[in-house]
């Protein structure tokens, strides 16, 4: 997978989606370009959004939703409640900058099971 950072650079309300999200372009530097994307993360403002650096998976090929094409999928976490937290960045990254692949499949991490007394 090649996650990249970017600088969302446009967002707009997203009203045709089943769920509230926005239409957002993100900025890649020069090897990628402006990709589009929507993303349910209503949680934050249009002003919020706008000029922050995002981590975004830029090789997974395009999807429509709603009749809008998806390039990329923009990186987040999901609080207990289901918000979207979107990853963070160094003010200092720069658009582009490819974020190191992890190899092999990952398995979901899980607490050990709780020691038997004995």
């Amino acid at each position: 997978m090649d996650m990249r950072a970017g600088r969302i650079v446009e967002v707009e309300p997203f009203p045709q989606a089943r769920k509230p999200a926005y239409k957002l372009a993100v900025d890649f530097g020069p090897v990628v370009g402006v990709l589009k994307t929507s993303a349910q993360v209503t949680n934050y403002s249009i002003e919020e959004l706008r000029g922050r650096l995002v981590v975004g998976a830029v090789n997974l090929g395009a999807k429509r939703i709603a009749g809008f094409k998806s390039e990329f999928l923009v990186l987040g976490a999901l609080d207990p409640d289901g918000t979207v937290r979107l990853l963070g960045l160094e003010p200092s990254v720069q658009p582009g900058a490819r974020l190191p692949e992890v190899g092999g499949r990952a398995e979901p991490v899980s607490k050990p099971p709780p020691a038997q007394a004995g």
